[in-house]
Protein backbone atom coordinates (compact mmCIF):
# COMPACT_ATOMS: atom_id res chain seq x y z
CA UNK A 1 0.00 0.00 0.00
CA UNK A 2 0.99 3.79 -0.98
CA UNK A 3 3.25 5.20 2.12
CA UNK A 4 3.05 9.18 0.75
CA UNK A 5 0.88 10.29 -2.02
CA UNK A 6 3.31 11.74 -5.09
CA UNK A 7 2.91 15.36 -5.43
CA UNK A 8 0.37 16.18 -7.99
CA UNK A 9 2.67 18.69 -10.01
CA UNK A 10 5.34 15.80 -10.25
CA UNK A 11 3.23 12.85 -11.57
CA UNK A 12 -0.78 13.78 -12.20
CA UNK A 13 -1.46 9.65 -13.38
CA UNK A 14 0.60 8.54 -10.15
CA UNK A 15 -0.54 11.02 -7.58
CA UNK A 16 -4.25 10.12 -8.39
CA UNK A 17 -3.65 6.36 -8.08
CA UNK A 18 -1.97 6.57 -4.81
CA UNK A 19 -5.26 8.85 -3.46
CA UNK A 20 -7.48 5.95 -5.00
CA UNK A 21 -5.13 3.10 -2.80
CA UNK A 22 -4.43 5.09 0.22
CA UNK A 23 -7.74 6.39 0.92
CA UNK A 24 -9.10 2.54 0.75
CA UNK A 25 -11.10 3.45 -2.12
CA UNK A 26 -10.67 0.44 -4.54
CA UNK A 27 -8.29 -2.40 -4.45
CA UNK A 28 -7.30 -3.73 -7.98
CA UNK A 29 -9.01 -7.52 -8.47
CA UNK A 30 -7.44 -10.99 -10.30
CA UNK A 31 -9.56 -9.79 -13.13
CA UNK A 32 -7.79 -7.79 -15.75
CA UNK A 33 -9.58 -3.99 -15.76
CA UNK A 34 -11.86 -5.03 -13.14
CA UNK A 35 -11.93 -3.24 -9.42
CA UNK A 36 -12.78 -4.09 -5.94
CA UNK A 37 -15.02 -1.31 -4.71
CA UNK A 38 -13.94 -0.72 -1.00
CA UNK A 39 -16.50 0.45 1.86
CA UNK A 40 -15.40 3.74 1.64
CA UNK A 41 -15.27 4.24 -2.01
CA UNK A 42 -18.73 2.00 -2.19
CA UNK A 43 -20.01 4.96 0.36
CA UNK A 44 -19.65 7.62 -2.22
CA UNK A 45 -21.63 5.92 -4.75
CA UNK A 46 -24.35 4.72 -2.72
CA UNK A 47 -24.87 8.95 -1.42
CA UNK A 48 -24.29 9.90 -5.53
CA UNK A 49 -26.79 7.12 -6.53
CA UNK A 50 -29.34 8.48 -3.77
CA UNK A 51 -29.25 12.10 -4.48
CA UNK A 52 -29.62 10.97 -8.41
CA UNK A 53 -32.51 8.52 -7.86
CA UNK A 54 -34.29 10.93 -5.53
CA UNK A 55 -33.91 13.73 -8.83
CA UNK A 56 -35.02 11.12 -11.25
CA UNK A 57 -38.03 9.84 -8.96
CA UNK A 58 -39.27 13.60 -8.58
CA UNK A 59 -39.43 13.95 -12.53
CA UNK A 60 -41.59 11.04 -12.69
CA UNK A 61 -39.49 8.23 -13.48
CA UNK A 62 -39.50 4.32 -11.87
CA UNK A 63 -36.59 2.22 -11.43
CA UNK A 64 -36.57 -1.42 -13.48
CA UNK A 65 -34.25 -4.32 -13.73
CA UNK A 66 -33.08 -5.79 -17.26
CA UNK A 67 -31.29 -8.96 -17.95
CA UNK A 68 -27.47 -8.43 -18.36
CA UNK A 69 -27.39 -11.05 -20.96
CA UNK A 70 -28.33 -9.90 -24.84
CA UNK A 71 -28.60 -12.52 -27.52
CA UNK A 72 -27.03 -11.69 -30.64
CA UNK A 73 -30.24 -11.33 -33.00
CA UNK A 74 -31.00 -9.02 -30.44
CA UNK A 75 -28.06 -6.58 -30.88
CA UNK A 76 -28.01 -6.78 -34.38
CA UNK A 77 -31.14 -5.01 -35.05
CA UNK A 78 -29.75 -1.94 -35.14
CA UNK A 79 -27.38 -1.63 -37.31
CA UNK A 80 -25.68 1.67 -36.44
CA UNK A 81 -25.68 0.51 -32.08
CA UNK A 82 -24.29 -2.46 -32.91
CA UNK A 83 -21.44 -0.93 -34.93
CA UNK A 84 -20.50 1.17 -32.76
CA UNK A 85 -20.54 -1.71 -29.58
CA UNK A 86 -19.28 -4.46 -31.47
CA UNK A 87 -15.37 -3.67 -30.29
CA UNK A 88 -15.96 -3.58 -26.41
CA UNK A 89 -18.52 -6.28 -26.30
CA UNK A 90 -18.03 -9.35 -24.35
CA UNK A 91 -19.75 -12.61 -25.56
CA UNK A 92 -20.63 -15.96 -23.97
CA UNK A 93 -20.63 -18.19 -26.33
CA UNK A 94 -21.04 -21.48 -23.71
CA UNK A 95 -23.83 -22.73 -21.29
CA UNK A 96 -21.69 -25.21 -18.75
CA UNK A 97 -19.97 -27.37 -21.23
CA UNK A 98 -22.51 -26.70 -23.85
CA UNK A 99 -22.08 -24.22 -26.55
CA UNK A 100 -24.76 -22.37 -26.97
CA UNK A 101 -26.67 -21.66 -30.13
CA UNK A 102 -26.81 -18.32 -30.25
CA UNK A 103 -23.87 -16.19 -28.36
CA UNK A 104 -24.77 -13.98 -26.15
CA UNK A 105 -23.44 -10.48 -24.75
CA UNK A 106 -22.32 -9.23 -21.58
CA UNK A 107 -24.42 -5.54 -21.74
CA UNK A 108 -22.42 -2.88 -22.73
CA UNK A 109 -26.13 -0.53 -22.72
CA UNK A 110 -29.24 -1.52 -22.56
CA UNK A 111 -31.08 0.37 -25.18
CA UNK A 112 -31.66 -3.17 -26.97
CA UNK A 113 -33.64 -5.05 -23.89
CA UNK A 114 -35.71 -1.85 -23.52
CA UNK A 115 -36.99 -1.73 -26.81
CA UNK A 116 -37.57 -5.20 -27.01
CA UNK A 117 -39.48 -4.72 -23.94
CA UNK A 118 -41.46 -1.64 -25.25
CA UNK A 119 -42.28 -3.57 -27.84
CA UNK A 120 -44.40 -5.73 -26.04
CA UNK A 121 -45.54 -3.40 -23.57
CA UNK A 122 -46.63 -0.14 -25.55
CA UNK A 123 -49.87 -0.35 -27.49
CA UNK A 124 -51.77 2.90 -27.04
CA UNK A 125 -51.31 6.40 -26.35
CA UNK A 126 -52.08 5.79 -22.94
CA UNK A 127 -49.17 3.93 -22.30
CA UNK A 128 -46.99 6.55 -23.05
CA UNK A 129 -44.59 8.11 -21.74
CA UNK A 130 -42.54 5.16 -20.45
CA UNK A 131 -39.65 6.52 -18.07
CA UNK A 132 -38.09 4.06 -16.87
CA UNK A 133 -34.68 3.78 -15.55
CA UNK A 134 -32.46 1.02 -14.34
CA UNK A 135 -29.44 0.81 -11.33
CA UNK A 136 -26.71 -2.00 -12.79
CA UNK A 137 -23.85 -2.85 -14.02
CA UNK A 138 -22.19 -2.84 -17.34
CA UNK A 139 -19.25 -4.71 -19.37
CA UNK A 140 -17.26 -3.06 -21.86
CA UNK A 141 -13.77 -4.97 -23.07
CA UNK A 142 -11.63 -1.60 -22.63
CA UNK A 143 -7.87 -2.05 -23.34
CA UNK A 144 -6.32 0.34 -20.80
CA UNK A 145 -7.92 0.77 -17.70
CA UNK A 146 -7.67 2.97 -14.74
CA UNK A 147 -9.82 2.77 -11.14
CA UNK A 148 -13.20 4.77 -12.04
CA UNK A 149 -11.96 6.56 -14.79
CA UNK A 150 -12.48 3.19 -17.27
CA UNK A 151 -12.63 -0.34 -16.03
CA UNK A 152 -13.82 -3.08 -17.84
CA UNK A 153 -17.43 -3.49 -15.60
CA UNK A 154 -18.54 -0.54 -13.81
CA UNK A 155 -21.52 0.67 -12.30
CA UNK A 156 -24.12 3.17 -13.88
CA UNK A 157 -27.53 4.50 -14.32
CA UNK A 158 -29.43 4.27 -17.40
CA UNK A 159 -32.16 6.14 -17.92
CA UNK A 160 -34.40 4.90 -21.03
CA UNK A 161 -37.83 6.95 -22.09
CA UNK A 162 -40.42 6.35 -24.84
CA UNK A 163 -42.48 9.26 -26.02
CA UNK A 164 -45.77 10.08 -28.19
CA UNK A 165 -43.80 12.52 -30.16
CA UNK A 166 -40.59 13.85 -30.78
CA UNK A 167 -41.23 17.28 -29.29
CA UNK A 168 -41.51 15.32 -26.22
CA UNK A 169 -38.54 13.11 -26.27
CA UNK A 170 -36.07 15.82 -27.28
CA UNK A 171 -37.76 17.33 -24.41
CA UNK A 172 -37.01 14.93 -21.76
CA UNK A 173 -33.45 14.65 -23.83
CA UNK A 174 -32.63 18.08 -22.71
CA UNK A 175 -34.34 17.63 -18.66
CA UNK A 176 -32.21 15.47 -18.29
CA UNK A 177 -29.00 16.66 -19.37
CA UNK A 178 -30.28 19.36 -17.18
CA UNK A 179 -30.94 17.42 -13.87
CA UNK A 180 -26.86 15.89 -14.65
CA UNK A 181 -25.63 18.93 -14.72
CA UNK A 182 -27.48 20.37 -11.58
CA UNK A 183 -26.32 17.70 -9.90
CA UNK A 184 -22.59 18.18 -10.48
CA UNK A 185 -22.54 21.71 -9.54
CA UNK A 186 -24.73 21.55 -6.61
CA UNK A 187 -24.07 18.50 -5.25
CA UNK A 188 -20.27 17.41 -6.41
CA UNK A 189 -19.16 21.08 -6.62
CA UNK A 190 -17.86 20.84 -10.06
CA UNK A 191 -18.89 22.89 -12.66
CA UNK A 192 -19.89 21.50 -16.05
CA UNK A 193 -20.02 22.79 -19.88
CA UNK A 194 -23.44 21.76 -20.93
CA UNK A 195 -23.45 21.14 -25.21
CA UNK A 196 -23.84 19.16 -28.07
CA UNK A 197 -21.74 16.19 -29.18
CA UNK A 198 -20.64 16.50 -32.70
CA UNK A 199 -22.21 13.33 -34.85
CA UNK A 200 -18.27 12.12 -34.94
CA UNK A 201 -18.62 11.72 -31.04
CA UNK A 202 -22.48 11.07 -30.45
CA UNK A 203 -23.80 7.83 -29.21
CA UNK A 204 -24.24 4.88 -31.48
CA UNK A 205 -27.50 5.25 -33.20
CA UNK A 206 -28.45 8.03 -31.31
CA UNK A 207 -29.67 11.76 -33.76
CA UNK A 208 -27.93 13.74 -31.01
CA UNK A 209 -25.95 13.50 -27.93
CA UNK A 210 -25.88 15.76 -25.65
CA UNK A 211 -23.16 15.94 -22.39
CA UNK A 212 -21.70 18.11 -19.67
CA UNK A 213 -17.95 18.18 -19.93
CA UNK A 214 -16.02 19.34 -16.41
CA UNK A 215 -12.47 19.97 -16.76
CA UNK A 216 -10.10 18.18 -14.12
CA UNK A 217 -6.82 19.66 -12.35
CA UNK A 218 -4.48 18.79 -14.38
CA UNK A 219 -6.11 20.44 -17.60
CA UNK A 220 -8.13 17.32 -19.37
CA UNK A 221 -11.39 17.00 -19.77
CA UNK A 222 -14.13 14.28 -18.25
CA UNK A 223 -17.17 13.34 -20.16
CA UNK A 224 -19.45 13.53 -16.78
CA UNK A 225 -22.84 12.56 -18.14
CA UNK A 226 -24.40 12.21 -21.72
CA UNK A 227 -28.06 11.97 -22.66
CA UNK A 228 -29.25 11.01 -26.21
CA UNK A 229 -32.02 11.75 -28.46
CA UNK A 230 -32.98 8.54 -30.70
CA UNK A 231 -35.54 9.91 -32.78
CA UNK A 232 -37.88 7.21 -33.95
CA UNK A 233 -35.22 4.58 -35.21
CA UNK A 234 -34.78 2.04 -32.47
CA UNK A 235 -38.90 2.23 -32.18
CA UNK A 236 -38.62 1.20 -36.09
CA UNK A 237 -35.73 -1.28 -35.51
CA UNK A 238 -37.72 -3.34 -33.07
CA UNK A 239 -41.05 -2.15 -34.29
CA UNK A 240 -42.47 0.13 -31.07
CA UNK A 241 -45.66 1.52 -32.11
CA UNK A 242 -48.59 2.41 -30.38
CA UNK A 243 -52.06 3.44 -31.49
CA UNK A 244 -52.58 7.21 -31.37
CA UNK A 245 -55.79 9.32 -30.08
CA UNK A 246 -56.31 9.44 -34.01
CA UNK A 247 -56.78 5.93 -33.99
CA UNK A 248 -53.50 5.41 -36.66
CA UNK A 249 -50.13 3.70 -35.65
CA UNK A 250 -47.17 5.86 -34.97
CA UNK A 251 -43.84 4.92 -34.00
CA UNK A 252 -42.73 6.01 -30.33
CA UNK A 253 -39.79 8.51 -30.24
CA UNK A 254 -36.92 7.47 -27.35
CA UNK A 255 -34.31 8.73 -24.86
CA UNK A 256 -31.68 7.39 -22.88
CA UNK A 257 -28.98 9.22 -20.90
CA UNK A 258 -26.26 7.72 -17.99
CA UNK A 259 -24.07 8.93 -15.46
CA UNK A 260 -21.29 6.20 -13.85
CA UNK A 261 -18.74 5.72 -10.79
CA UNK A 262 -16.30 7.49 -13.21
CA UNK A 263 -18.14 10.60 -11.56
CA UNK A 264 -16.06 9.24 -8.30
CA UNK A 265 -13.01 9.59 -10.32
CA UNK A 266 -13.76 13.38 -11.49
CA UNK A 267 -14.82 14.50 -7.79
CA UNK A 268 -11.11 12.87 -7.23
CA UNK A 269 -9.24 14.77 -10.27
CA UNK A 270 -11.26 18.28 -9.40
CA UNK A 271 -10.59 18.76 -6.16
CA UNK A 272 -8.02 16.49 -4.72
CA UNK A 273 -4.69 18.03 -3.46
CA UNK A 274 -1.24 16.67 -2.11
CA UNK A 275 -2.59 16.04 0.98
CA UNK A 276 -5.12 13.73 -0.50
CA UNK A 277 -8.93 13.51 -1.33
CA UNK A 278 -11.52 16.66 -0.40
CA UNK A 279 -14.88 15.50 -0.31
CA UNK A 280 -17.73 17.34 -1.05
CA UNK A 281 -20.16 17.76 2.21
CA UNK A 282 -22.96 16.93 -0.02
CA UNK A 283 -21.63 13.38 -0.82
CA UNK A 284 -18.81 12.83 1.69
CA UNK A 285 -19.37 9.66 3.76
CA UNK A 286 -18.54 11.25 6.82
CA UNK A 287 -19.13 15.30 6.61
CA UNK A 288 -17.24 15.83 10.23
CA UNK A 289 -15.31 13.58 11.97
CA UNK A 290 -14.52 14.24 15.94
CA UNK A 291 -11.18 14.15 17.41
CA UNK A 292 -10.98 14.04 21.06
CA UNK A 293 -8.15 15.85 22.32
CA UNK A 294 -6.40 14.00 25.82
CA UNK A 295 -9.07 11.62 25.75
CA UNK A 296 -7.65 9.95 28.42
CA UNK A 297 -8.16 12.73 30.60
CA UNK A 298 -11.76 12.50 33.02
CA UNK A 299 -14.95 13.59 30.93
CA UNK A 300 -13.35 14.22 27.53
CA UNK A 301 -14.62 10.51 25.77
CA UNK A 302 -17.76 11.25 26.92
CA UNK A 303 -18.11 14.75 26.12
CA UNK A 304 -16.93 13.67 22.76
CA UNK A 305 -19.56 10.83 22.44
CA UNK A 306 -22.38 12.99 23.79
CA UNK A 307 -21.76 15.68 21.09
CA UNK A 308 -21.43 12.71 18.31
CA UNK A 309 -25.07 11.71 19.54
CA UNK A 310 -26.46 15.41 19.13
CA UNK A 311 -24.60 15.73 15.51
CA UNK A 312 -25.82 12.42 14.20
CA UNK A 313 -29.19 13.38 13.98
CA UNK A 314 -28.93 16.08 11.11
CA UNK A 315 -25.08 14.56 9.76
CA UNK A 316 -23.09 11.83 8.64
CA UNK A 317 -20.69 12.15 11.43
CA UNK A 318 -18.11 10.10 13.10
CA UNK A 319 -16.08 9.71 16.93
CA UNK A 320 -12.64 8.22 16.77
CA UNK A 321 -11.98 7.67 20.14
CA UNK A 322 -9.08 4.83 18.99
CA UNK A 323 -5.63 5.35 20.83
CA UNK A 324 -3.94 7.11 18.11
CA UNK A 325 -2.52 10.30 18.20
CA UNK A 326 -4.31 13.07 17.48
CA UNK A 327 -1.65 14.01 14.90
CA UNK A 328 -2.26 10.78 13.02
CA UNK A 329 -5.91 11.08 13.07
CA UNK A 330 -5.63 14.72 11.39
CA UNK A 331 -3.65 13.28 8.68
CA UNK A 332 -5.91 10.43 7.98
CA UNK A 333 -8.79 12.06 7.92
CA UNK A 334 -7.05 14.89 5.80
CA UNK A 335 -6.28 12.39 3.30
CA UNK A 336 -9.70 10.83 3.67
CA UNK A 337 -11.34 14.08 2.75
CA UNK A 338 -13.39 14.56 5.50
CA UNK A 339 -14.67 18.36 4.73
CA UNK A 340 -15.32 18.84 8.79
CA UNK A 341 -12.99 18.11 11.67
CA UNK A 342 -14.14 18.44 15.30
CA UNK A 343 -11.74 19.03 17.75
CA UNK A 344 -12.96 18.37 20.97
CA UNK A 345 -10.62 18.51 25.10
CA UNK A 346 -10.78 19.26 28.08
CA UNK A 347 -9.86 23.11 27.60
CA UNK A 348 -12.30 23.04 24.72
CA UNK A 349 -15.07 21.40 27.63
CA UNK A 350 -13.96 24.18 30.43
CA UNK A 351 -14.89 26.99 27.82
CA UNK A 352 -18.16 25.26 26.08
CA UNK A 353 -16.66 25.44 22.85
CA UNK A 354 -15.30 23.05 19.85
CA UNK A 355 -12.38 23.46 17.55
CA UNK A 356 -14.17 23.40 13.73
CA UNK A 357 -11.48 22.74 11.19
CA UNK A 358 -11.90 23.21 7.39
CA UNK A 359 -10.21 20.53 5.01
CA UNK A 360 -11.09 22.87 2.17
CA UNK A 361 -8.68 26.18 3.72
CA UNK A 362 -7.02 24.26 7.07
CA UNK A 363 -8.40 27.34 9.12
CA UNK A 364 -9.30 26.99 12.93
CA UNK A 365 -12.93 28.64 14.09
CA UNK A 366 -13.78 28.09 18.04
CA UNK A 367 -17.67 27.78 18.24
CA UNK A 368 -19.52 27.23 21.45
CA UNK A 369 -21.30 24.16 22.25
CA UNK A 370 -24.77 25.94 22.57
CA UNK A 371 -24.98 26.28 19.04
CA UNK A 372 -22.71 23.73 17.43
CA UNK A 373 -25.24 22.37 15.16
CA UNK A 374 -25.88 25.74 13.41
CA UNK A 375 -22.27 26.48 12.97
CA UNK A 376 -21.39 22.55 11.98
CA UNK A 377 -24.20 23.12 9.27
CA UNK A 378 -22.78 27.04 8.26
CA UNK A 379 -19.43 25.56 7.64
CA UNK A 380 -20.44 22.34 5.91
CA UNK A 381 -22.02 24.77 3.26
CA UNK A 382 -19.51 27.32 3.20
CA UNK A 383 -16.92 24.28 2.12
CA UNK A 384 -19.20 23.05 -0.26
CA UNK A 385 -18.98 26.86 -2.14
CA UNK A 386 -15.42 27.13 -1.21
CA UNK A 387 -14.92 23.75 -3.24
CA UNK A 388 -17.33 24.89 -6.43
CA UNK A 389 -15.95 28.20 -6.45
CA UNK A 390 -11.92 26.74 -6.75
CA UNK A 391 -12.95 24.57 -9.27
CA UNK A 392 -14.51 26.80 -11.45
CA UNK A 393 -12.00 28.98 -11.04
CA UNK A 394 -9.79 26.48 -12.36
CA UNK A 395 -11.52 25.79 -14.89
CA UNK A 396 -11.07 29.48 -16.12
CA UNK A 397 -7.92 30.16 -15.93
CA UNK A 398 -7.27 26.55 -18.07
CA UNK A 399 -9.64 27.72 -20.55
CA UNK A 400 -7.85 29.58 -23.95
CA UNK A 401 -9.67 30.67 -27.40
CA UNK A 402 -7.78 30.48 -30.35
CA UNK A 403 -8.33 31.52 -33.32
CA UNK A 404 -5.28 30.25 -35.67
CA UNK A 405 -4.03 26.96 -35.85
CA UNK A 406 -0.61 27.64 -34.72
CA UNK A 407 -2.33 28.95 -31.12
CA UNK A 408 -4.63 25.96 -31.22
CA UNK A 409 -1.84 23.79 -31.20
CA UNK A 410 0.48 25.97 -29.11
CA UNK A 411 -2.43 25.57 -26.28
CA UNK A 412 -3.55 22.16 -26.44
CA UNK A 413 0.91 21.29 -26.21
CA UNK A 414 1.75 23.89 -23.62
CA UNK A 415 -1.10 24.70 -21.74
CA UNK A 416 -3.77 22.24 -22.18
CA UNK A 417 -7.43 22.50 -20.90
CA UNK A 418 -10.11 23.54 -22.92
CA UNK A 419 -9.83 25.94 -26.17
CA UNK A 420 -12.75 27.37 -27.56
CA UNK A 421 -12.19 27.64 -31.09
CA UNK A 422 -14.84 27.78 -34.55
CA UNK A 423 -15.08 24.59 -36.55
CA UNK A 424 -16.63 24.56 -39.94
CA UNK A 425 -18.33 21.04 -39.56
CA UNK A 426 -16.52 18.81 -41.55
CA UNK A 427 -15.58 15.78 -39.65
CA UNK A 428 -12.26 15.57 -42.01
CA UNK A 429 -11.14 19.21 -39.32
CA UNK A 430 -11.97 16.94 -36.25
CA UNK A 431 -9.96 13.74 -37.23
CA UNK A 432 -7.34 16.69 -38.71
CA UNK A 433 -7.29 18.28 -34.93
CA UNK A 434 -7.17 14.87 -33.01
CA UNK A 435 -4.24 13.35 -34.94
CA UNK A 436 -1.89 16.70 -35.26
CA UNK A 437 -3.08 16.89 -31.31
CA UNK A 438 -4.61 14.44 -29.59
CA UNK A 439 -7.32 16.76 -28.54
CA UNK A 440 -11.09 15.76 -29.71
CA UNK A 441 -14.33 17.93 -29.75
CA UNK A 442 -15.77 17.85 -26.31
CA UNK A 443 -18.94 19.65 -26.86
CA UNK A 444 -20.75 22.51 -28.64
CA UNK A 445 -21.92 24.14 -26.41
CA UNK A 446 -25.28 26.07 -25.79
CA UNK A 447 -23.71 29.08 -25.17
CA UNK A 448 -22.21 30.09 -28.56
CA UNK A 449 -19.34 32.48 -29.42
CA UNK A 450 -18.38 34.14 -32.85
CA UNK A 451 -14.98 33.85 -32.49
CA UNK A 452 -14.03 34.53 -35.78
CA UNK A 453 -15.51 33.74 -38.96
CA UNK A 454 -13.40 30.92 -39.92
CA UNK A 455 -12.65 27.07 -39.00
CA UNK A 456 -9.59 26.81 -36.75
CA UNK A 457 -8.10 24.10 -38.65
CA UNK A 458 -9.05 24.47 -41.99
CA UNK A 459 -10.15 28.15 -42.68
CA UNK A 460 -13.16 27.27 -44.28
CA UNK A 461 -16.31 29.36 -42.93
CA UNK A 462 -17.29 28.45 -39.78
CA UNK A 463 -20.74 27.09 -38.08
CA UNK A 464 -20.05 26.39 -34.49
CA UNK A 465 -17.43 27.00 -31.56
CA UNK A 466 -16.43 24.06 -29.97
CA UNK A 467 -14.71 23.30 -26.83
CA UNK A 468 -11.80 20.68 -27.62
CA UNK A 469 -9.59 19.55 -25.16
CA UNK A 470 -7.65 16.13 -24.43
CA UNK A 471 -9.75 13.82 -22.60
CA UNK A 472 -9.75 11.06 -19.85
Amino acid sequence: MVEEITSMSEDFAQWYTDIVKKAKLVDYSGIRGCMVIQPYGYAIWENIQKELDRRFKETGHENVYMPMFIPESLLQKEKDHVEGFAPEVAWVTHGGTEKLTERMCVRPTSETLFCDHYANEIHSYRDLPKLYNQWCSVVRWEKTTRPFLRTMEFLWQEGHTAHATAEEAQEETLRMLNVYADFCEKELAIPVVKGRKTDKEKFAGAEATYTIESLMHDGKALQSGTSHYFGDGFAKAFDIQYTGEDNELHYVHQTSWGMTTRMIGAIIMVHGDDAGLKLPPRIAPVQAVIVPIAQHKEGVLEKAEELRVQLAAKFRVKLDSSDKSPGWKFSEYEMKGVPLRIEIGPKDIENNQAVLVSRTTREKFFVSLDNIEEEVAKHLDMIQQEMFDAALKNREEKTSVAVSYDEFKDIVDNKGGFVKAMWCGDVACEEQIKADTSATSRCMPFEQEQLSDKCVCCGKPARKMVYWGKAY
